[in-house]
């Protein structure tokens, strides 16, 4: 950095500090076990969407046949998570997408905006539900308990089947909504067997929609959490696991930081974390900052699993312009 300089810029110098040698190796390893875990889960949605195409087909014919009114309510139920499945395996093939000169960091949000509108139909389904079961307390539905009880033991290993195969895939918001989605389901299939036991045997009409209610509150909760979630990550909101301040502290550790400020952090998508500050350093030449800039992004990395960063360099002494967000912080004397 020359004196004549007032301001000296690296742009674009992404933090993807990726070690040589066998730390290479490892982060090469870890991506390829990425990208096969994603397709694996991308066969995963595909197959779900087929199986649930067909459980709704069995379910419909079943609640017409047996006049279960509590089959063809689950059969519209199950009817739901098709598009959000498409959706979400649909989400996961973008995601695979490599970045375009009109996406410039890829389709990593294609997932969360999935999860997002997954979201709002599983909010829907479980008003739905409780609507349903709060109607049944007051005029109860005379079925057919035996075909009720053996086709939702069969939509309950198809629920359960989906369930545990999505369970490996959880850290994805994306997944995660399919995930409750298909817990919802089993948990709504647990409820009609249980009703139609109690139904065959011990003549209790009301247990049915008293599951309804437990049922569709607990889908109505996961939702929200899921809505409150996916909404923050939208709106560029710092991630929930990372501290402003503790990330601050982390860069003016590094040799030759004097101050840090103008902290950006959010999330690209699953498990990957941006960033973008600028930096005041002594007057020094462009190999030196370039260093700085290494152990920097190697630091952000290792502590906070920043993989994606953009640093400004500033030379320190210059007067404070314009508004910081947040203010600016700066090694301590």
């Amino acid at each position: 950095m020359h004196a004549a300089a007032d301001v000296v810029k690296i742009g674009d110098m992404h933090a993807h500090a990726h070690g040589a040698g066998h730390d290479g190796h490892a982060h090469s390893h870890a991506h390829l076990q990425g990208a096969l875990h994603s397709r694996r889960m991308a066969g995963v949605l595909g197959a779900a969407v087929v199986v649930t195409l067909a459980l709704v087909a069995v379910e419909f014919t079943a609640g017409y046949i047996g006049h279960s009114i509590a089959l063809v309510s689950d059969a519209v139920h199950n009817l739901t998570d098709v598009p959000a499945i498409f959706i979400s395996w649909l989400a996961m093939r973008w995601a695979e997408k490599p970045p375009t000169r009109e996406h410039t960091y890829g389709y990593h949000r294609a997932g969360i905006l999935a999860a997002f509108t997954n979201a709002f139909f599983l909010s829907g389904v479980a008003v739905v539900i409780l609507y349903e079961a709060v109607a049944r307390l007051s005029h109860p539905v005379e079925v057919n308990a035996g075909v009720m009880l053996w086709v939702a033991l069969i939509a309950l290993a198809v629920n359960g089947g989906i369930t545990l195969a999505l369970v490996s895939g959880r850290r994805d918001l994306n997944l995660r909504s399919i995930l409750v989605h298909s817990f919802g389901d089993a948990l709504s299939n647990v409820g009609i067997i249980a009703g139609a036991i109690a139904i065959r045997w011990m003549g209790v009409t009301w247990i049915d929609p008293i599951l309804g209610v437990i049922i569709g509150a607990m889908v109505l909760w996961s939702g929200w959490g899921i809505l409150r979630e996916t909404s923050h990550i939208l709106l560029e909101g710092l991630p929930r696991e990372i501290s402003l301040e503790d990330v601050a502290k982390s860069v003016l550790k590094v040799e030759g930081v004097q101050e840090v400020h103008d902290i950006h952090i959010w999330t690209l998508g699953t498990d990957l974390n941006a960033l973008s500050c600028h930096i005041r350093i002594p007057d020094m030449h462009l190999e030196d900052c370039e260093k700085i800039l290494v152990r920097i992004q190697e630091s952000l990395a290792h502590e906070f699993h920043i993989k994606h960063s953009t640093v400004q360099f500033e030379r320190a002494g210059l007067p404070e312009t314009g508004l910081y967000m947040p203010e600016p912080i700066h090694k301590a004397d």
